[in-house]
């Protein structure tokens, strides 16, 4: 690596001890060296100086340092293929000089993982626009989850708006369509979750969680915007907490599964009828965060083609004014 990297932790490695951090993505970097590139300041966390004990969280920016004979795999910094590309520009919503923000579409990952060689980390060379900086991720959503994606075009913003997730001055908006109705319109699910482990936490190989009080703290607020009788319901959905899968245990544990959620919903998730229904329908709606340029950034991503065609067969209109305005988000 013959350069200064600034990488964000995945939530892959969410609370992994910096030097096990190390260790598994600079495995030619030894210990010792490790150290004294730690003692002299010369990797930080999030702009600050870090101990090799000390955990990361998704998120946070590792700042590392020319390594020379400890390259960085490949899959930290692949390059974006000429579709690629082109793909990304016309998922653009917003651009400035500190934040892209990127209208996801369902089926394409934020981040590698097993057997997932194409997904937008590995596409961001395609956003530099002219600069020198490689776009970092702040941020992710579930592959089959569509809507806002915020990207940091430098270091220094990636720092910022990281902080900004973390001491929960953000505000993201969700929409979904659910089975059924729940019983009260406006509600607070306040349900711990943890993820599983062995075959009781696994769904075909692939990660769950399940609700646990002895997991992390999730927090999610809910109203019905509108509703198709006990049929179906359009959900908006705020979070407190961004656990993993979090919005889509919440609502299968109120009785109203995300539609097209198979992993939590079971044949309760597919009610309606068509290929559509078979379809995650989730979506990262709006996104509110402190910008570093000292405002406040706001950014809505319209729904995705199968999402508008649930929304015309249930008779929903697509749009709505904000449904938590004037609302207590306690924490």
């Amino acid at each position: 690596m013959a350069t200064l990297e600034t990488i964000t932790v995945g939530d892959a490695d969410g609370e992994l001890r910096l030097d096990r951090w190390f260790r598994r993505h600079y495995p030619a970097l030894g210990h010792g060296r490790l150290e004294k590139l730690l003692r002299t300041g010369q990797v930080r966390v999030d702009g600050k100086r870090a101990k090799s004990g000390d955990r990361v969280a998704p998120g946070q920016a590792i700042r590392v340092p020319p390594l020379g004979d400890a390259p960085a795999p490949q899959s930290l910094a692949p390059r974006a293929r000429r579709q690629d590309e082109t793909l990304l520009h016309d998922l653009v919503l917003h651009r400035d000089e500190h934040a892209i923000v990127l209208n996801k579409p369902p089926g394409l990952a934020v981040q590698g993982g097993s057997n997932t060689t194409r997904h937008v980390d590995g596409m961001l060379d395609g956003l530099r626009f002219g600069s020198d900086e490689r776009p970092r991720l702040v941020h992710r959503l579930d592959k089959d989850t569509s809507g806002v994606l915020l990207i940091a075009r430098t270091a220094a913003a990636a720092a910022f708006f990281t902080r900004a997730f973390r001491d929960k001055t953000t505000r993201k908006t969700y929409w979904a369509i659910v089975a059924g109705c729940p019983k009260l319109r406006q509600g607070r699910i306040d349900l711990a979750l943890a993820k599983g482990t062995g075959a009781k936490g696994i769904s075909g190989g692939r990660e769950r969680v399940r609700a646990d009080d002895d997991g992390k703290a999730a927090v999610t607020y809910y109203t019905v915007v509108d509703n198709a009788g006990d049929r179906a319901s359009w959900l908006a959905l705020l979070p407190l907490t961004g656990r993993t899968h979090q919005l889509r245990a919440h609502c299968a544990a109120i009785g109203t599964p995300v539609l097209g959620d198979g992993k939590y919903g079971g044949a309760a998730a597919h009610t309606l009828g068509g290929a559509a229904a078979h379809r995650l329908h989730l979506h990262a709606r709006a996104l509110e965060i402190p910008h570093p340029a000292g405002f406040m950034l706001n950014v809505t991503a319209p729904l995705p083609p199968h999402m508008r065609r649930m929304w015309e067969f249930l008779g929903f209109a697509a749009d709505a004014r904000d449904p938590f305005a004037g609302l207590d988000l306690t924490p």
